[in-house]
């Protein structure tokens, strides 16, 4: 197989908005020992693709400066001891380059395509996925019988936790934003969905579970939500905080956290080890990747962009109006 010397991708001119994704060309980036070069059929796209539009969240040291942290098509060049093939069709969580005709992925964090999928359904996967699996199952140890709650659940991290922690046998509240996507949740299997903007989540959570709390809660709003999650939470409850689109500065009472023995902590994911990343894409294919292929469970897609139009789905994004994935096709 020949490879281009050049591939089309969308480089970032600046920071700022939408505008700034540039349509470009650059030269096809070489595969190193343990690397695939993979030719990208799609492309998520996710917050942290926007704040690195916005310049609050630089990739890591030795990442590409294109932005796009999971990707899905074929395999366009490998090492001999790699266990794909060319022409085999993988989806990837990369630490950046995603938005292209061609990126590089280790290979410890590319997994096949699950049975039936196409590349638009899993470009969808890896960056929720392993959030999700890392977050809730993980570190946060969610078992059958458990209460979880998860706010935005009309996003691709709530979607996808949505289905999971309901798989695992979790009672499953969540959080949203309007009728429409508290009704989405619901047919994804969340027991009570909670319009965030009419009802108290944390009145209706203490009621739902007879003033128990909940168990383990998944939030990526922070601000405010913080203290609220400590109100929610049930004794020895978790809280896990991985994004905070309302601001990372919070007052909360530590005496109701200190009281209730509740955990709070956090994580990010692009800057991890690999070999953290090795362990997600294992546990997932052996606990998920079945499940998947079953259509037990399935990633949410809301819309598609061809790639040029990357800063129209940076548009589409910023509305949070959409439900589910936005993805690239390339």
């Amino acid at each position: 197989m020949t490879l281009p010397e050049t591939m089309a991708a969308i480089m970032i001119d600046g920071k700022g908005g939408p505008d700034v994704l540039k349509p470009t060309r650059l030269p096809v980036p070489r595969r190193g020992d343990g690397e695939l070069l993979i030719r990208v059929a799609a492309a998520g796209v996710n917050r942290p693709d926007v704040m690195q539009r916005q310049g609050v969240y630089p990739p890591p040291p030795g990442a590409s400066d294109i932005p796009g942290l999971e990707v899905a098509g074929e395999v366009a060049a490998a090492g001999g001891m790699s266990r794909f093939r060319i022409g085999d069709q993988v989806t990837a969580l990369v630490t950046g380059g995603g938005y292209a005709e061609y990126c590089l992925a280790d290979e410890r964090a590319a997994l096949a395509f699950p049975a039936g999928f196409d590349a638009v359904q899993a470009a969808a996967l890896p960056e929720t996925f392993f959030t999700v699996w890392q977050n809730v199952f993980e570190r946060g140890g969610l078992k059958a019988g458990e209460t979880f709650l998860v706010h935005g659940g009309s996003s691709g991290i709530g979607t996808t936790a949505i289905q999971l922690a309901k798989a695992f046998g979790a009672r499953v509240y969540t959080t949203a934003g309007t009728a429409e996507k508290c009704a989405a949740c619901e047919k994804l299997g969340a027991d009570r969905a909670i319009n965030y903007r009419e009802e108290d989540f944390v009145a209706i959570l203490k009621a739902e579970t007879a003033g128990k709390g909940v168990d383990l809660i998944l939030d990526m709003v922070g601000g405010d939500y913080v203290d609220r999650n400590i109100q929610v939470a049930a004794e020895d409850g978790r809280i896990h905080q991985i994004a905070f689109q309302s601001g990372s500065k919070a007052t909360a009472d530590l005496m109701r956290l200190m009281l209730k023995r509740v955990t709070l902590t956090g994580s990010t994911l692009r800057a991890r080890p690999m070999e953290v990343k090795n362990r997600l894409a294992r546990r997932l294919e052996e606990q998920v990747w079945p499940l998947l292929g079953k259509g037990q469970i399935k990633p949410v897609i809301d819309s598609t962009f061809a790639l040029e139009k990357a800063s129209e789905a940076h548009r589409r994004m910023e509305t949070n109006a959409h439900i589910g994935k936005i993805i690239l096709t390339v």
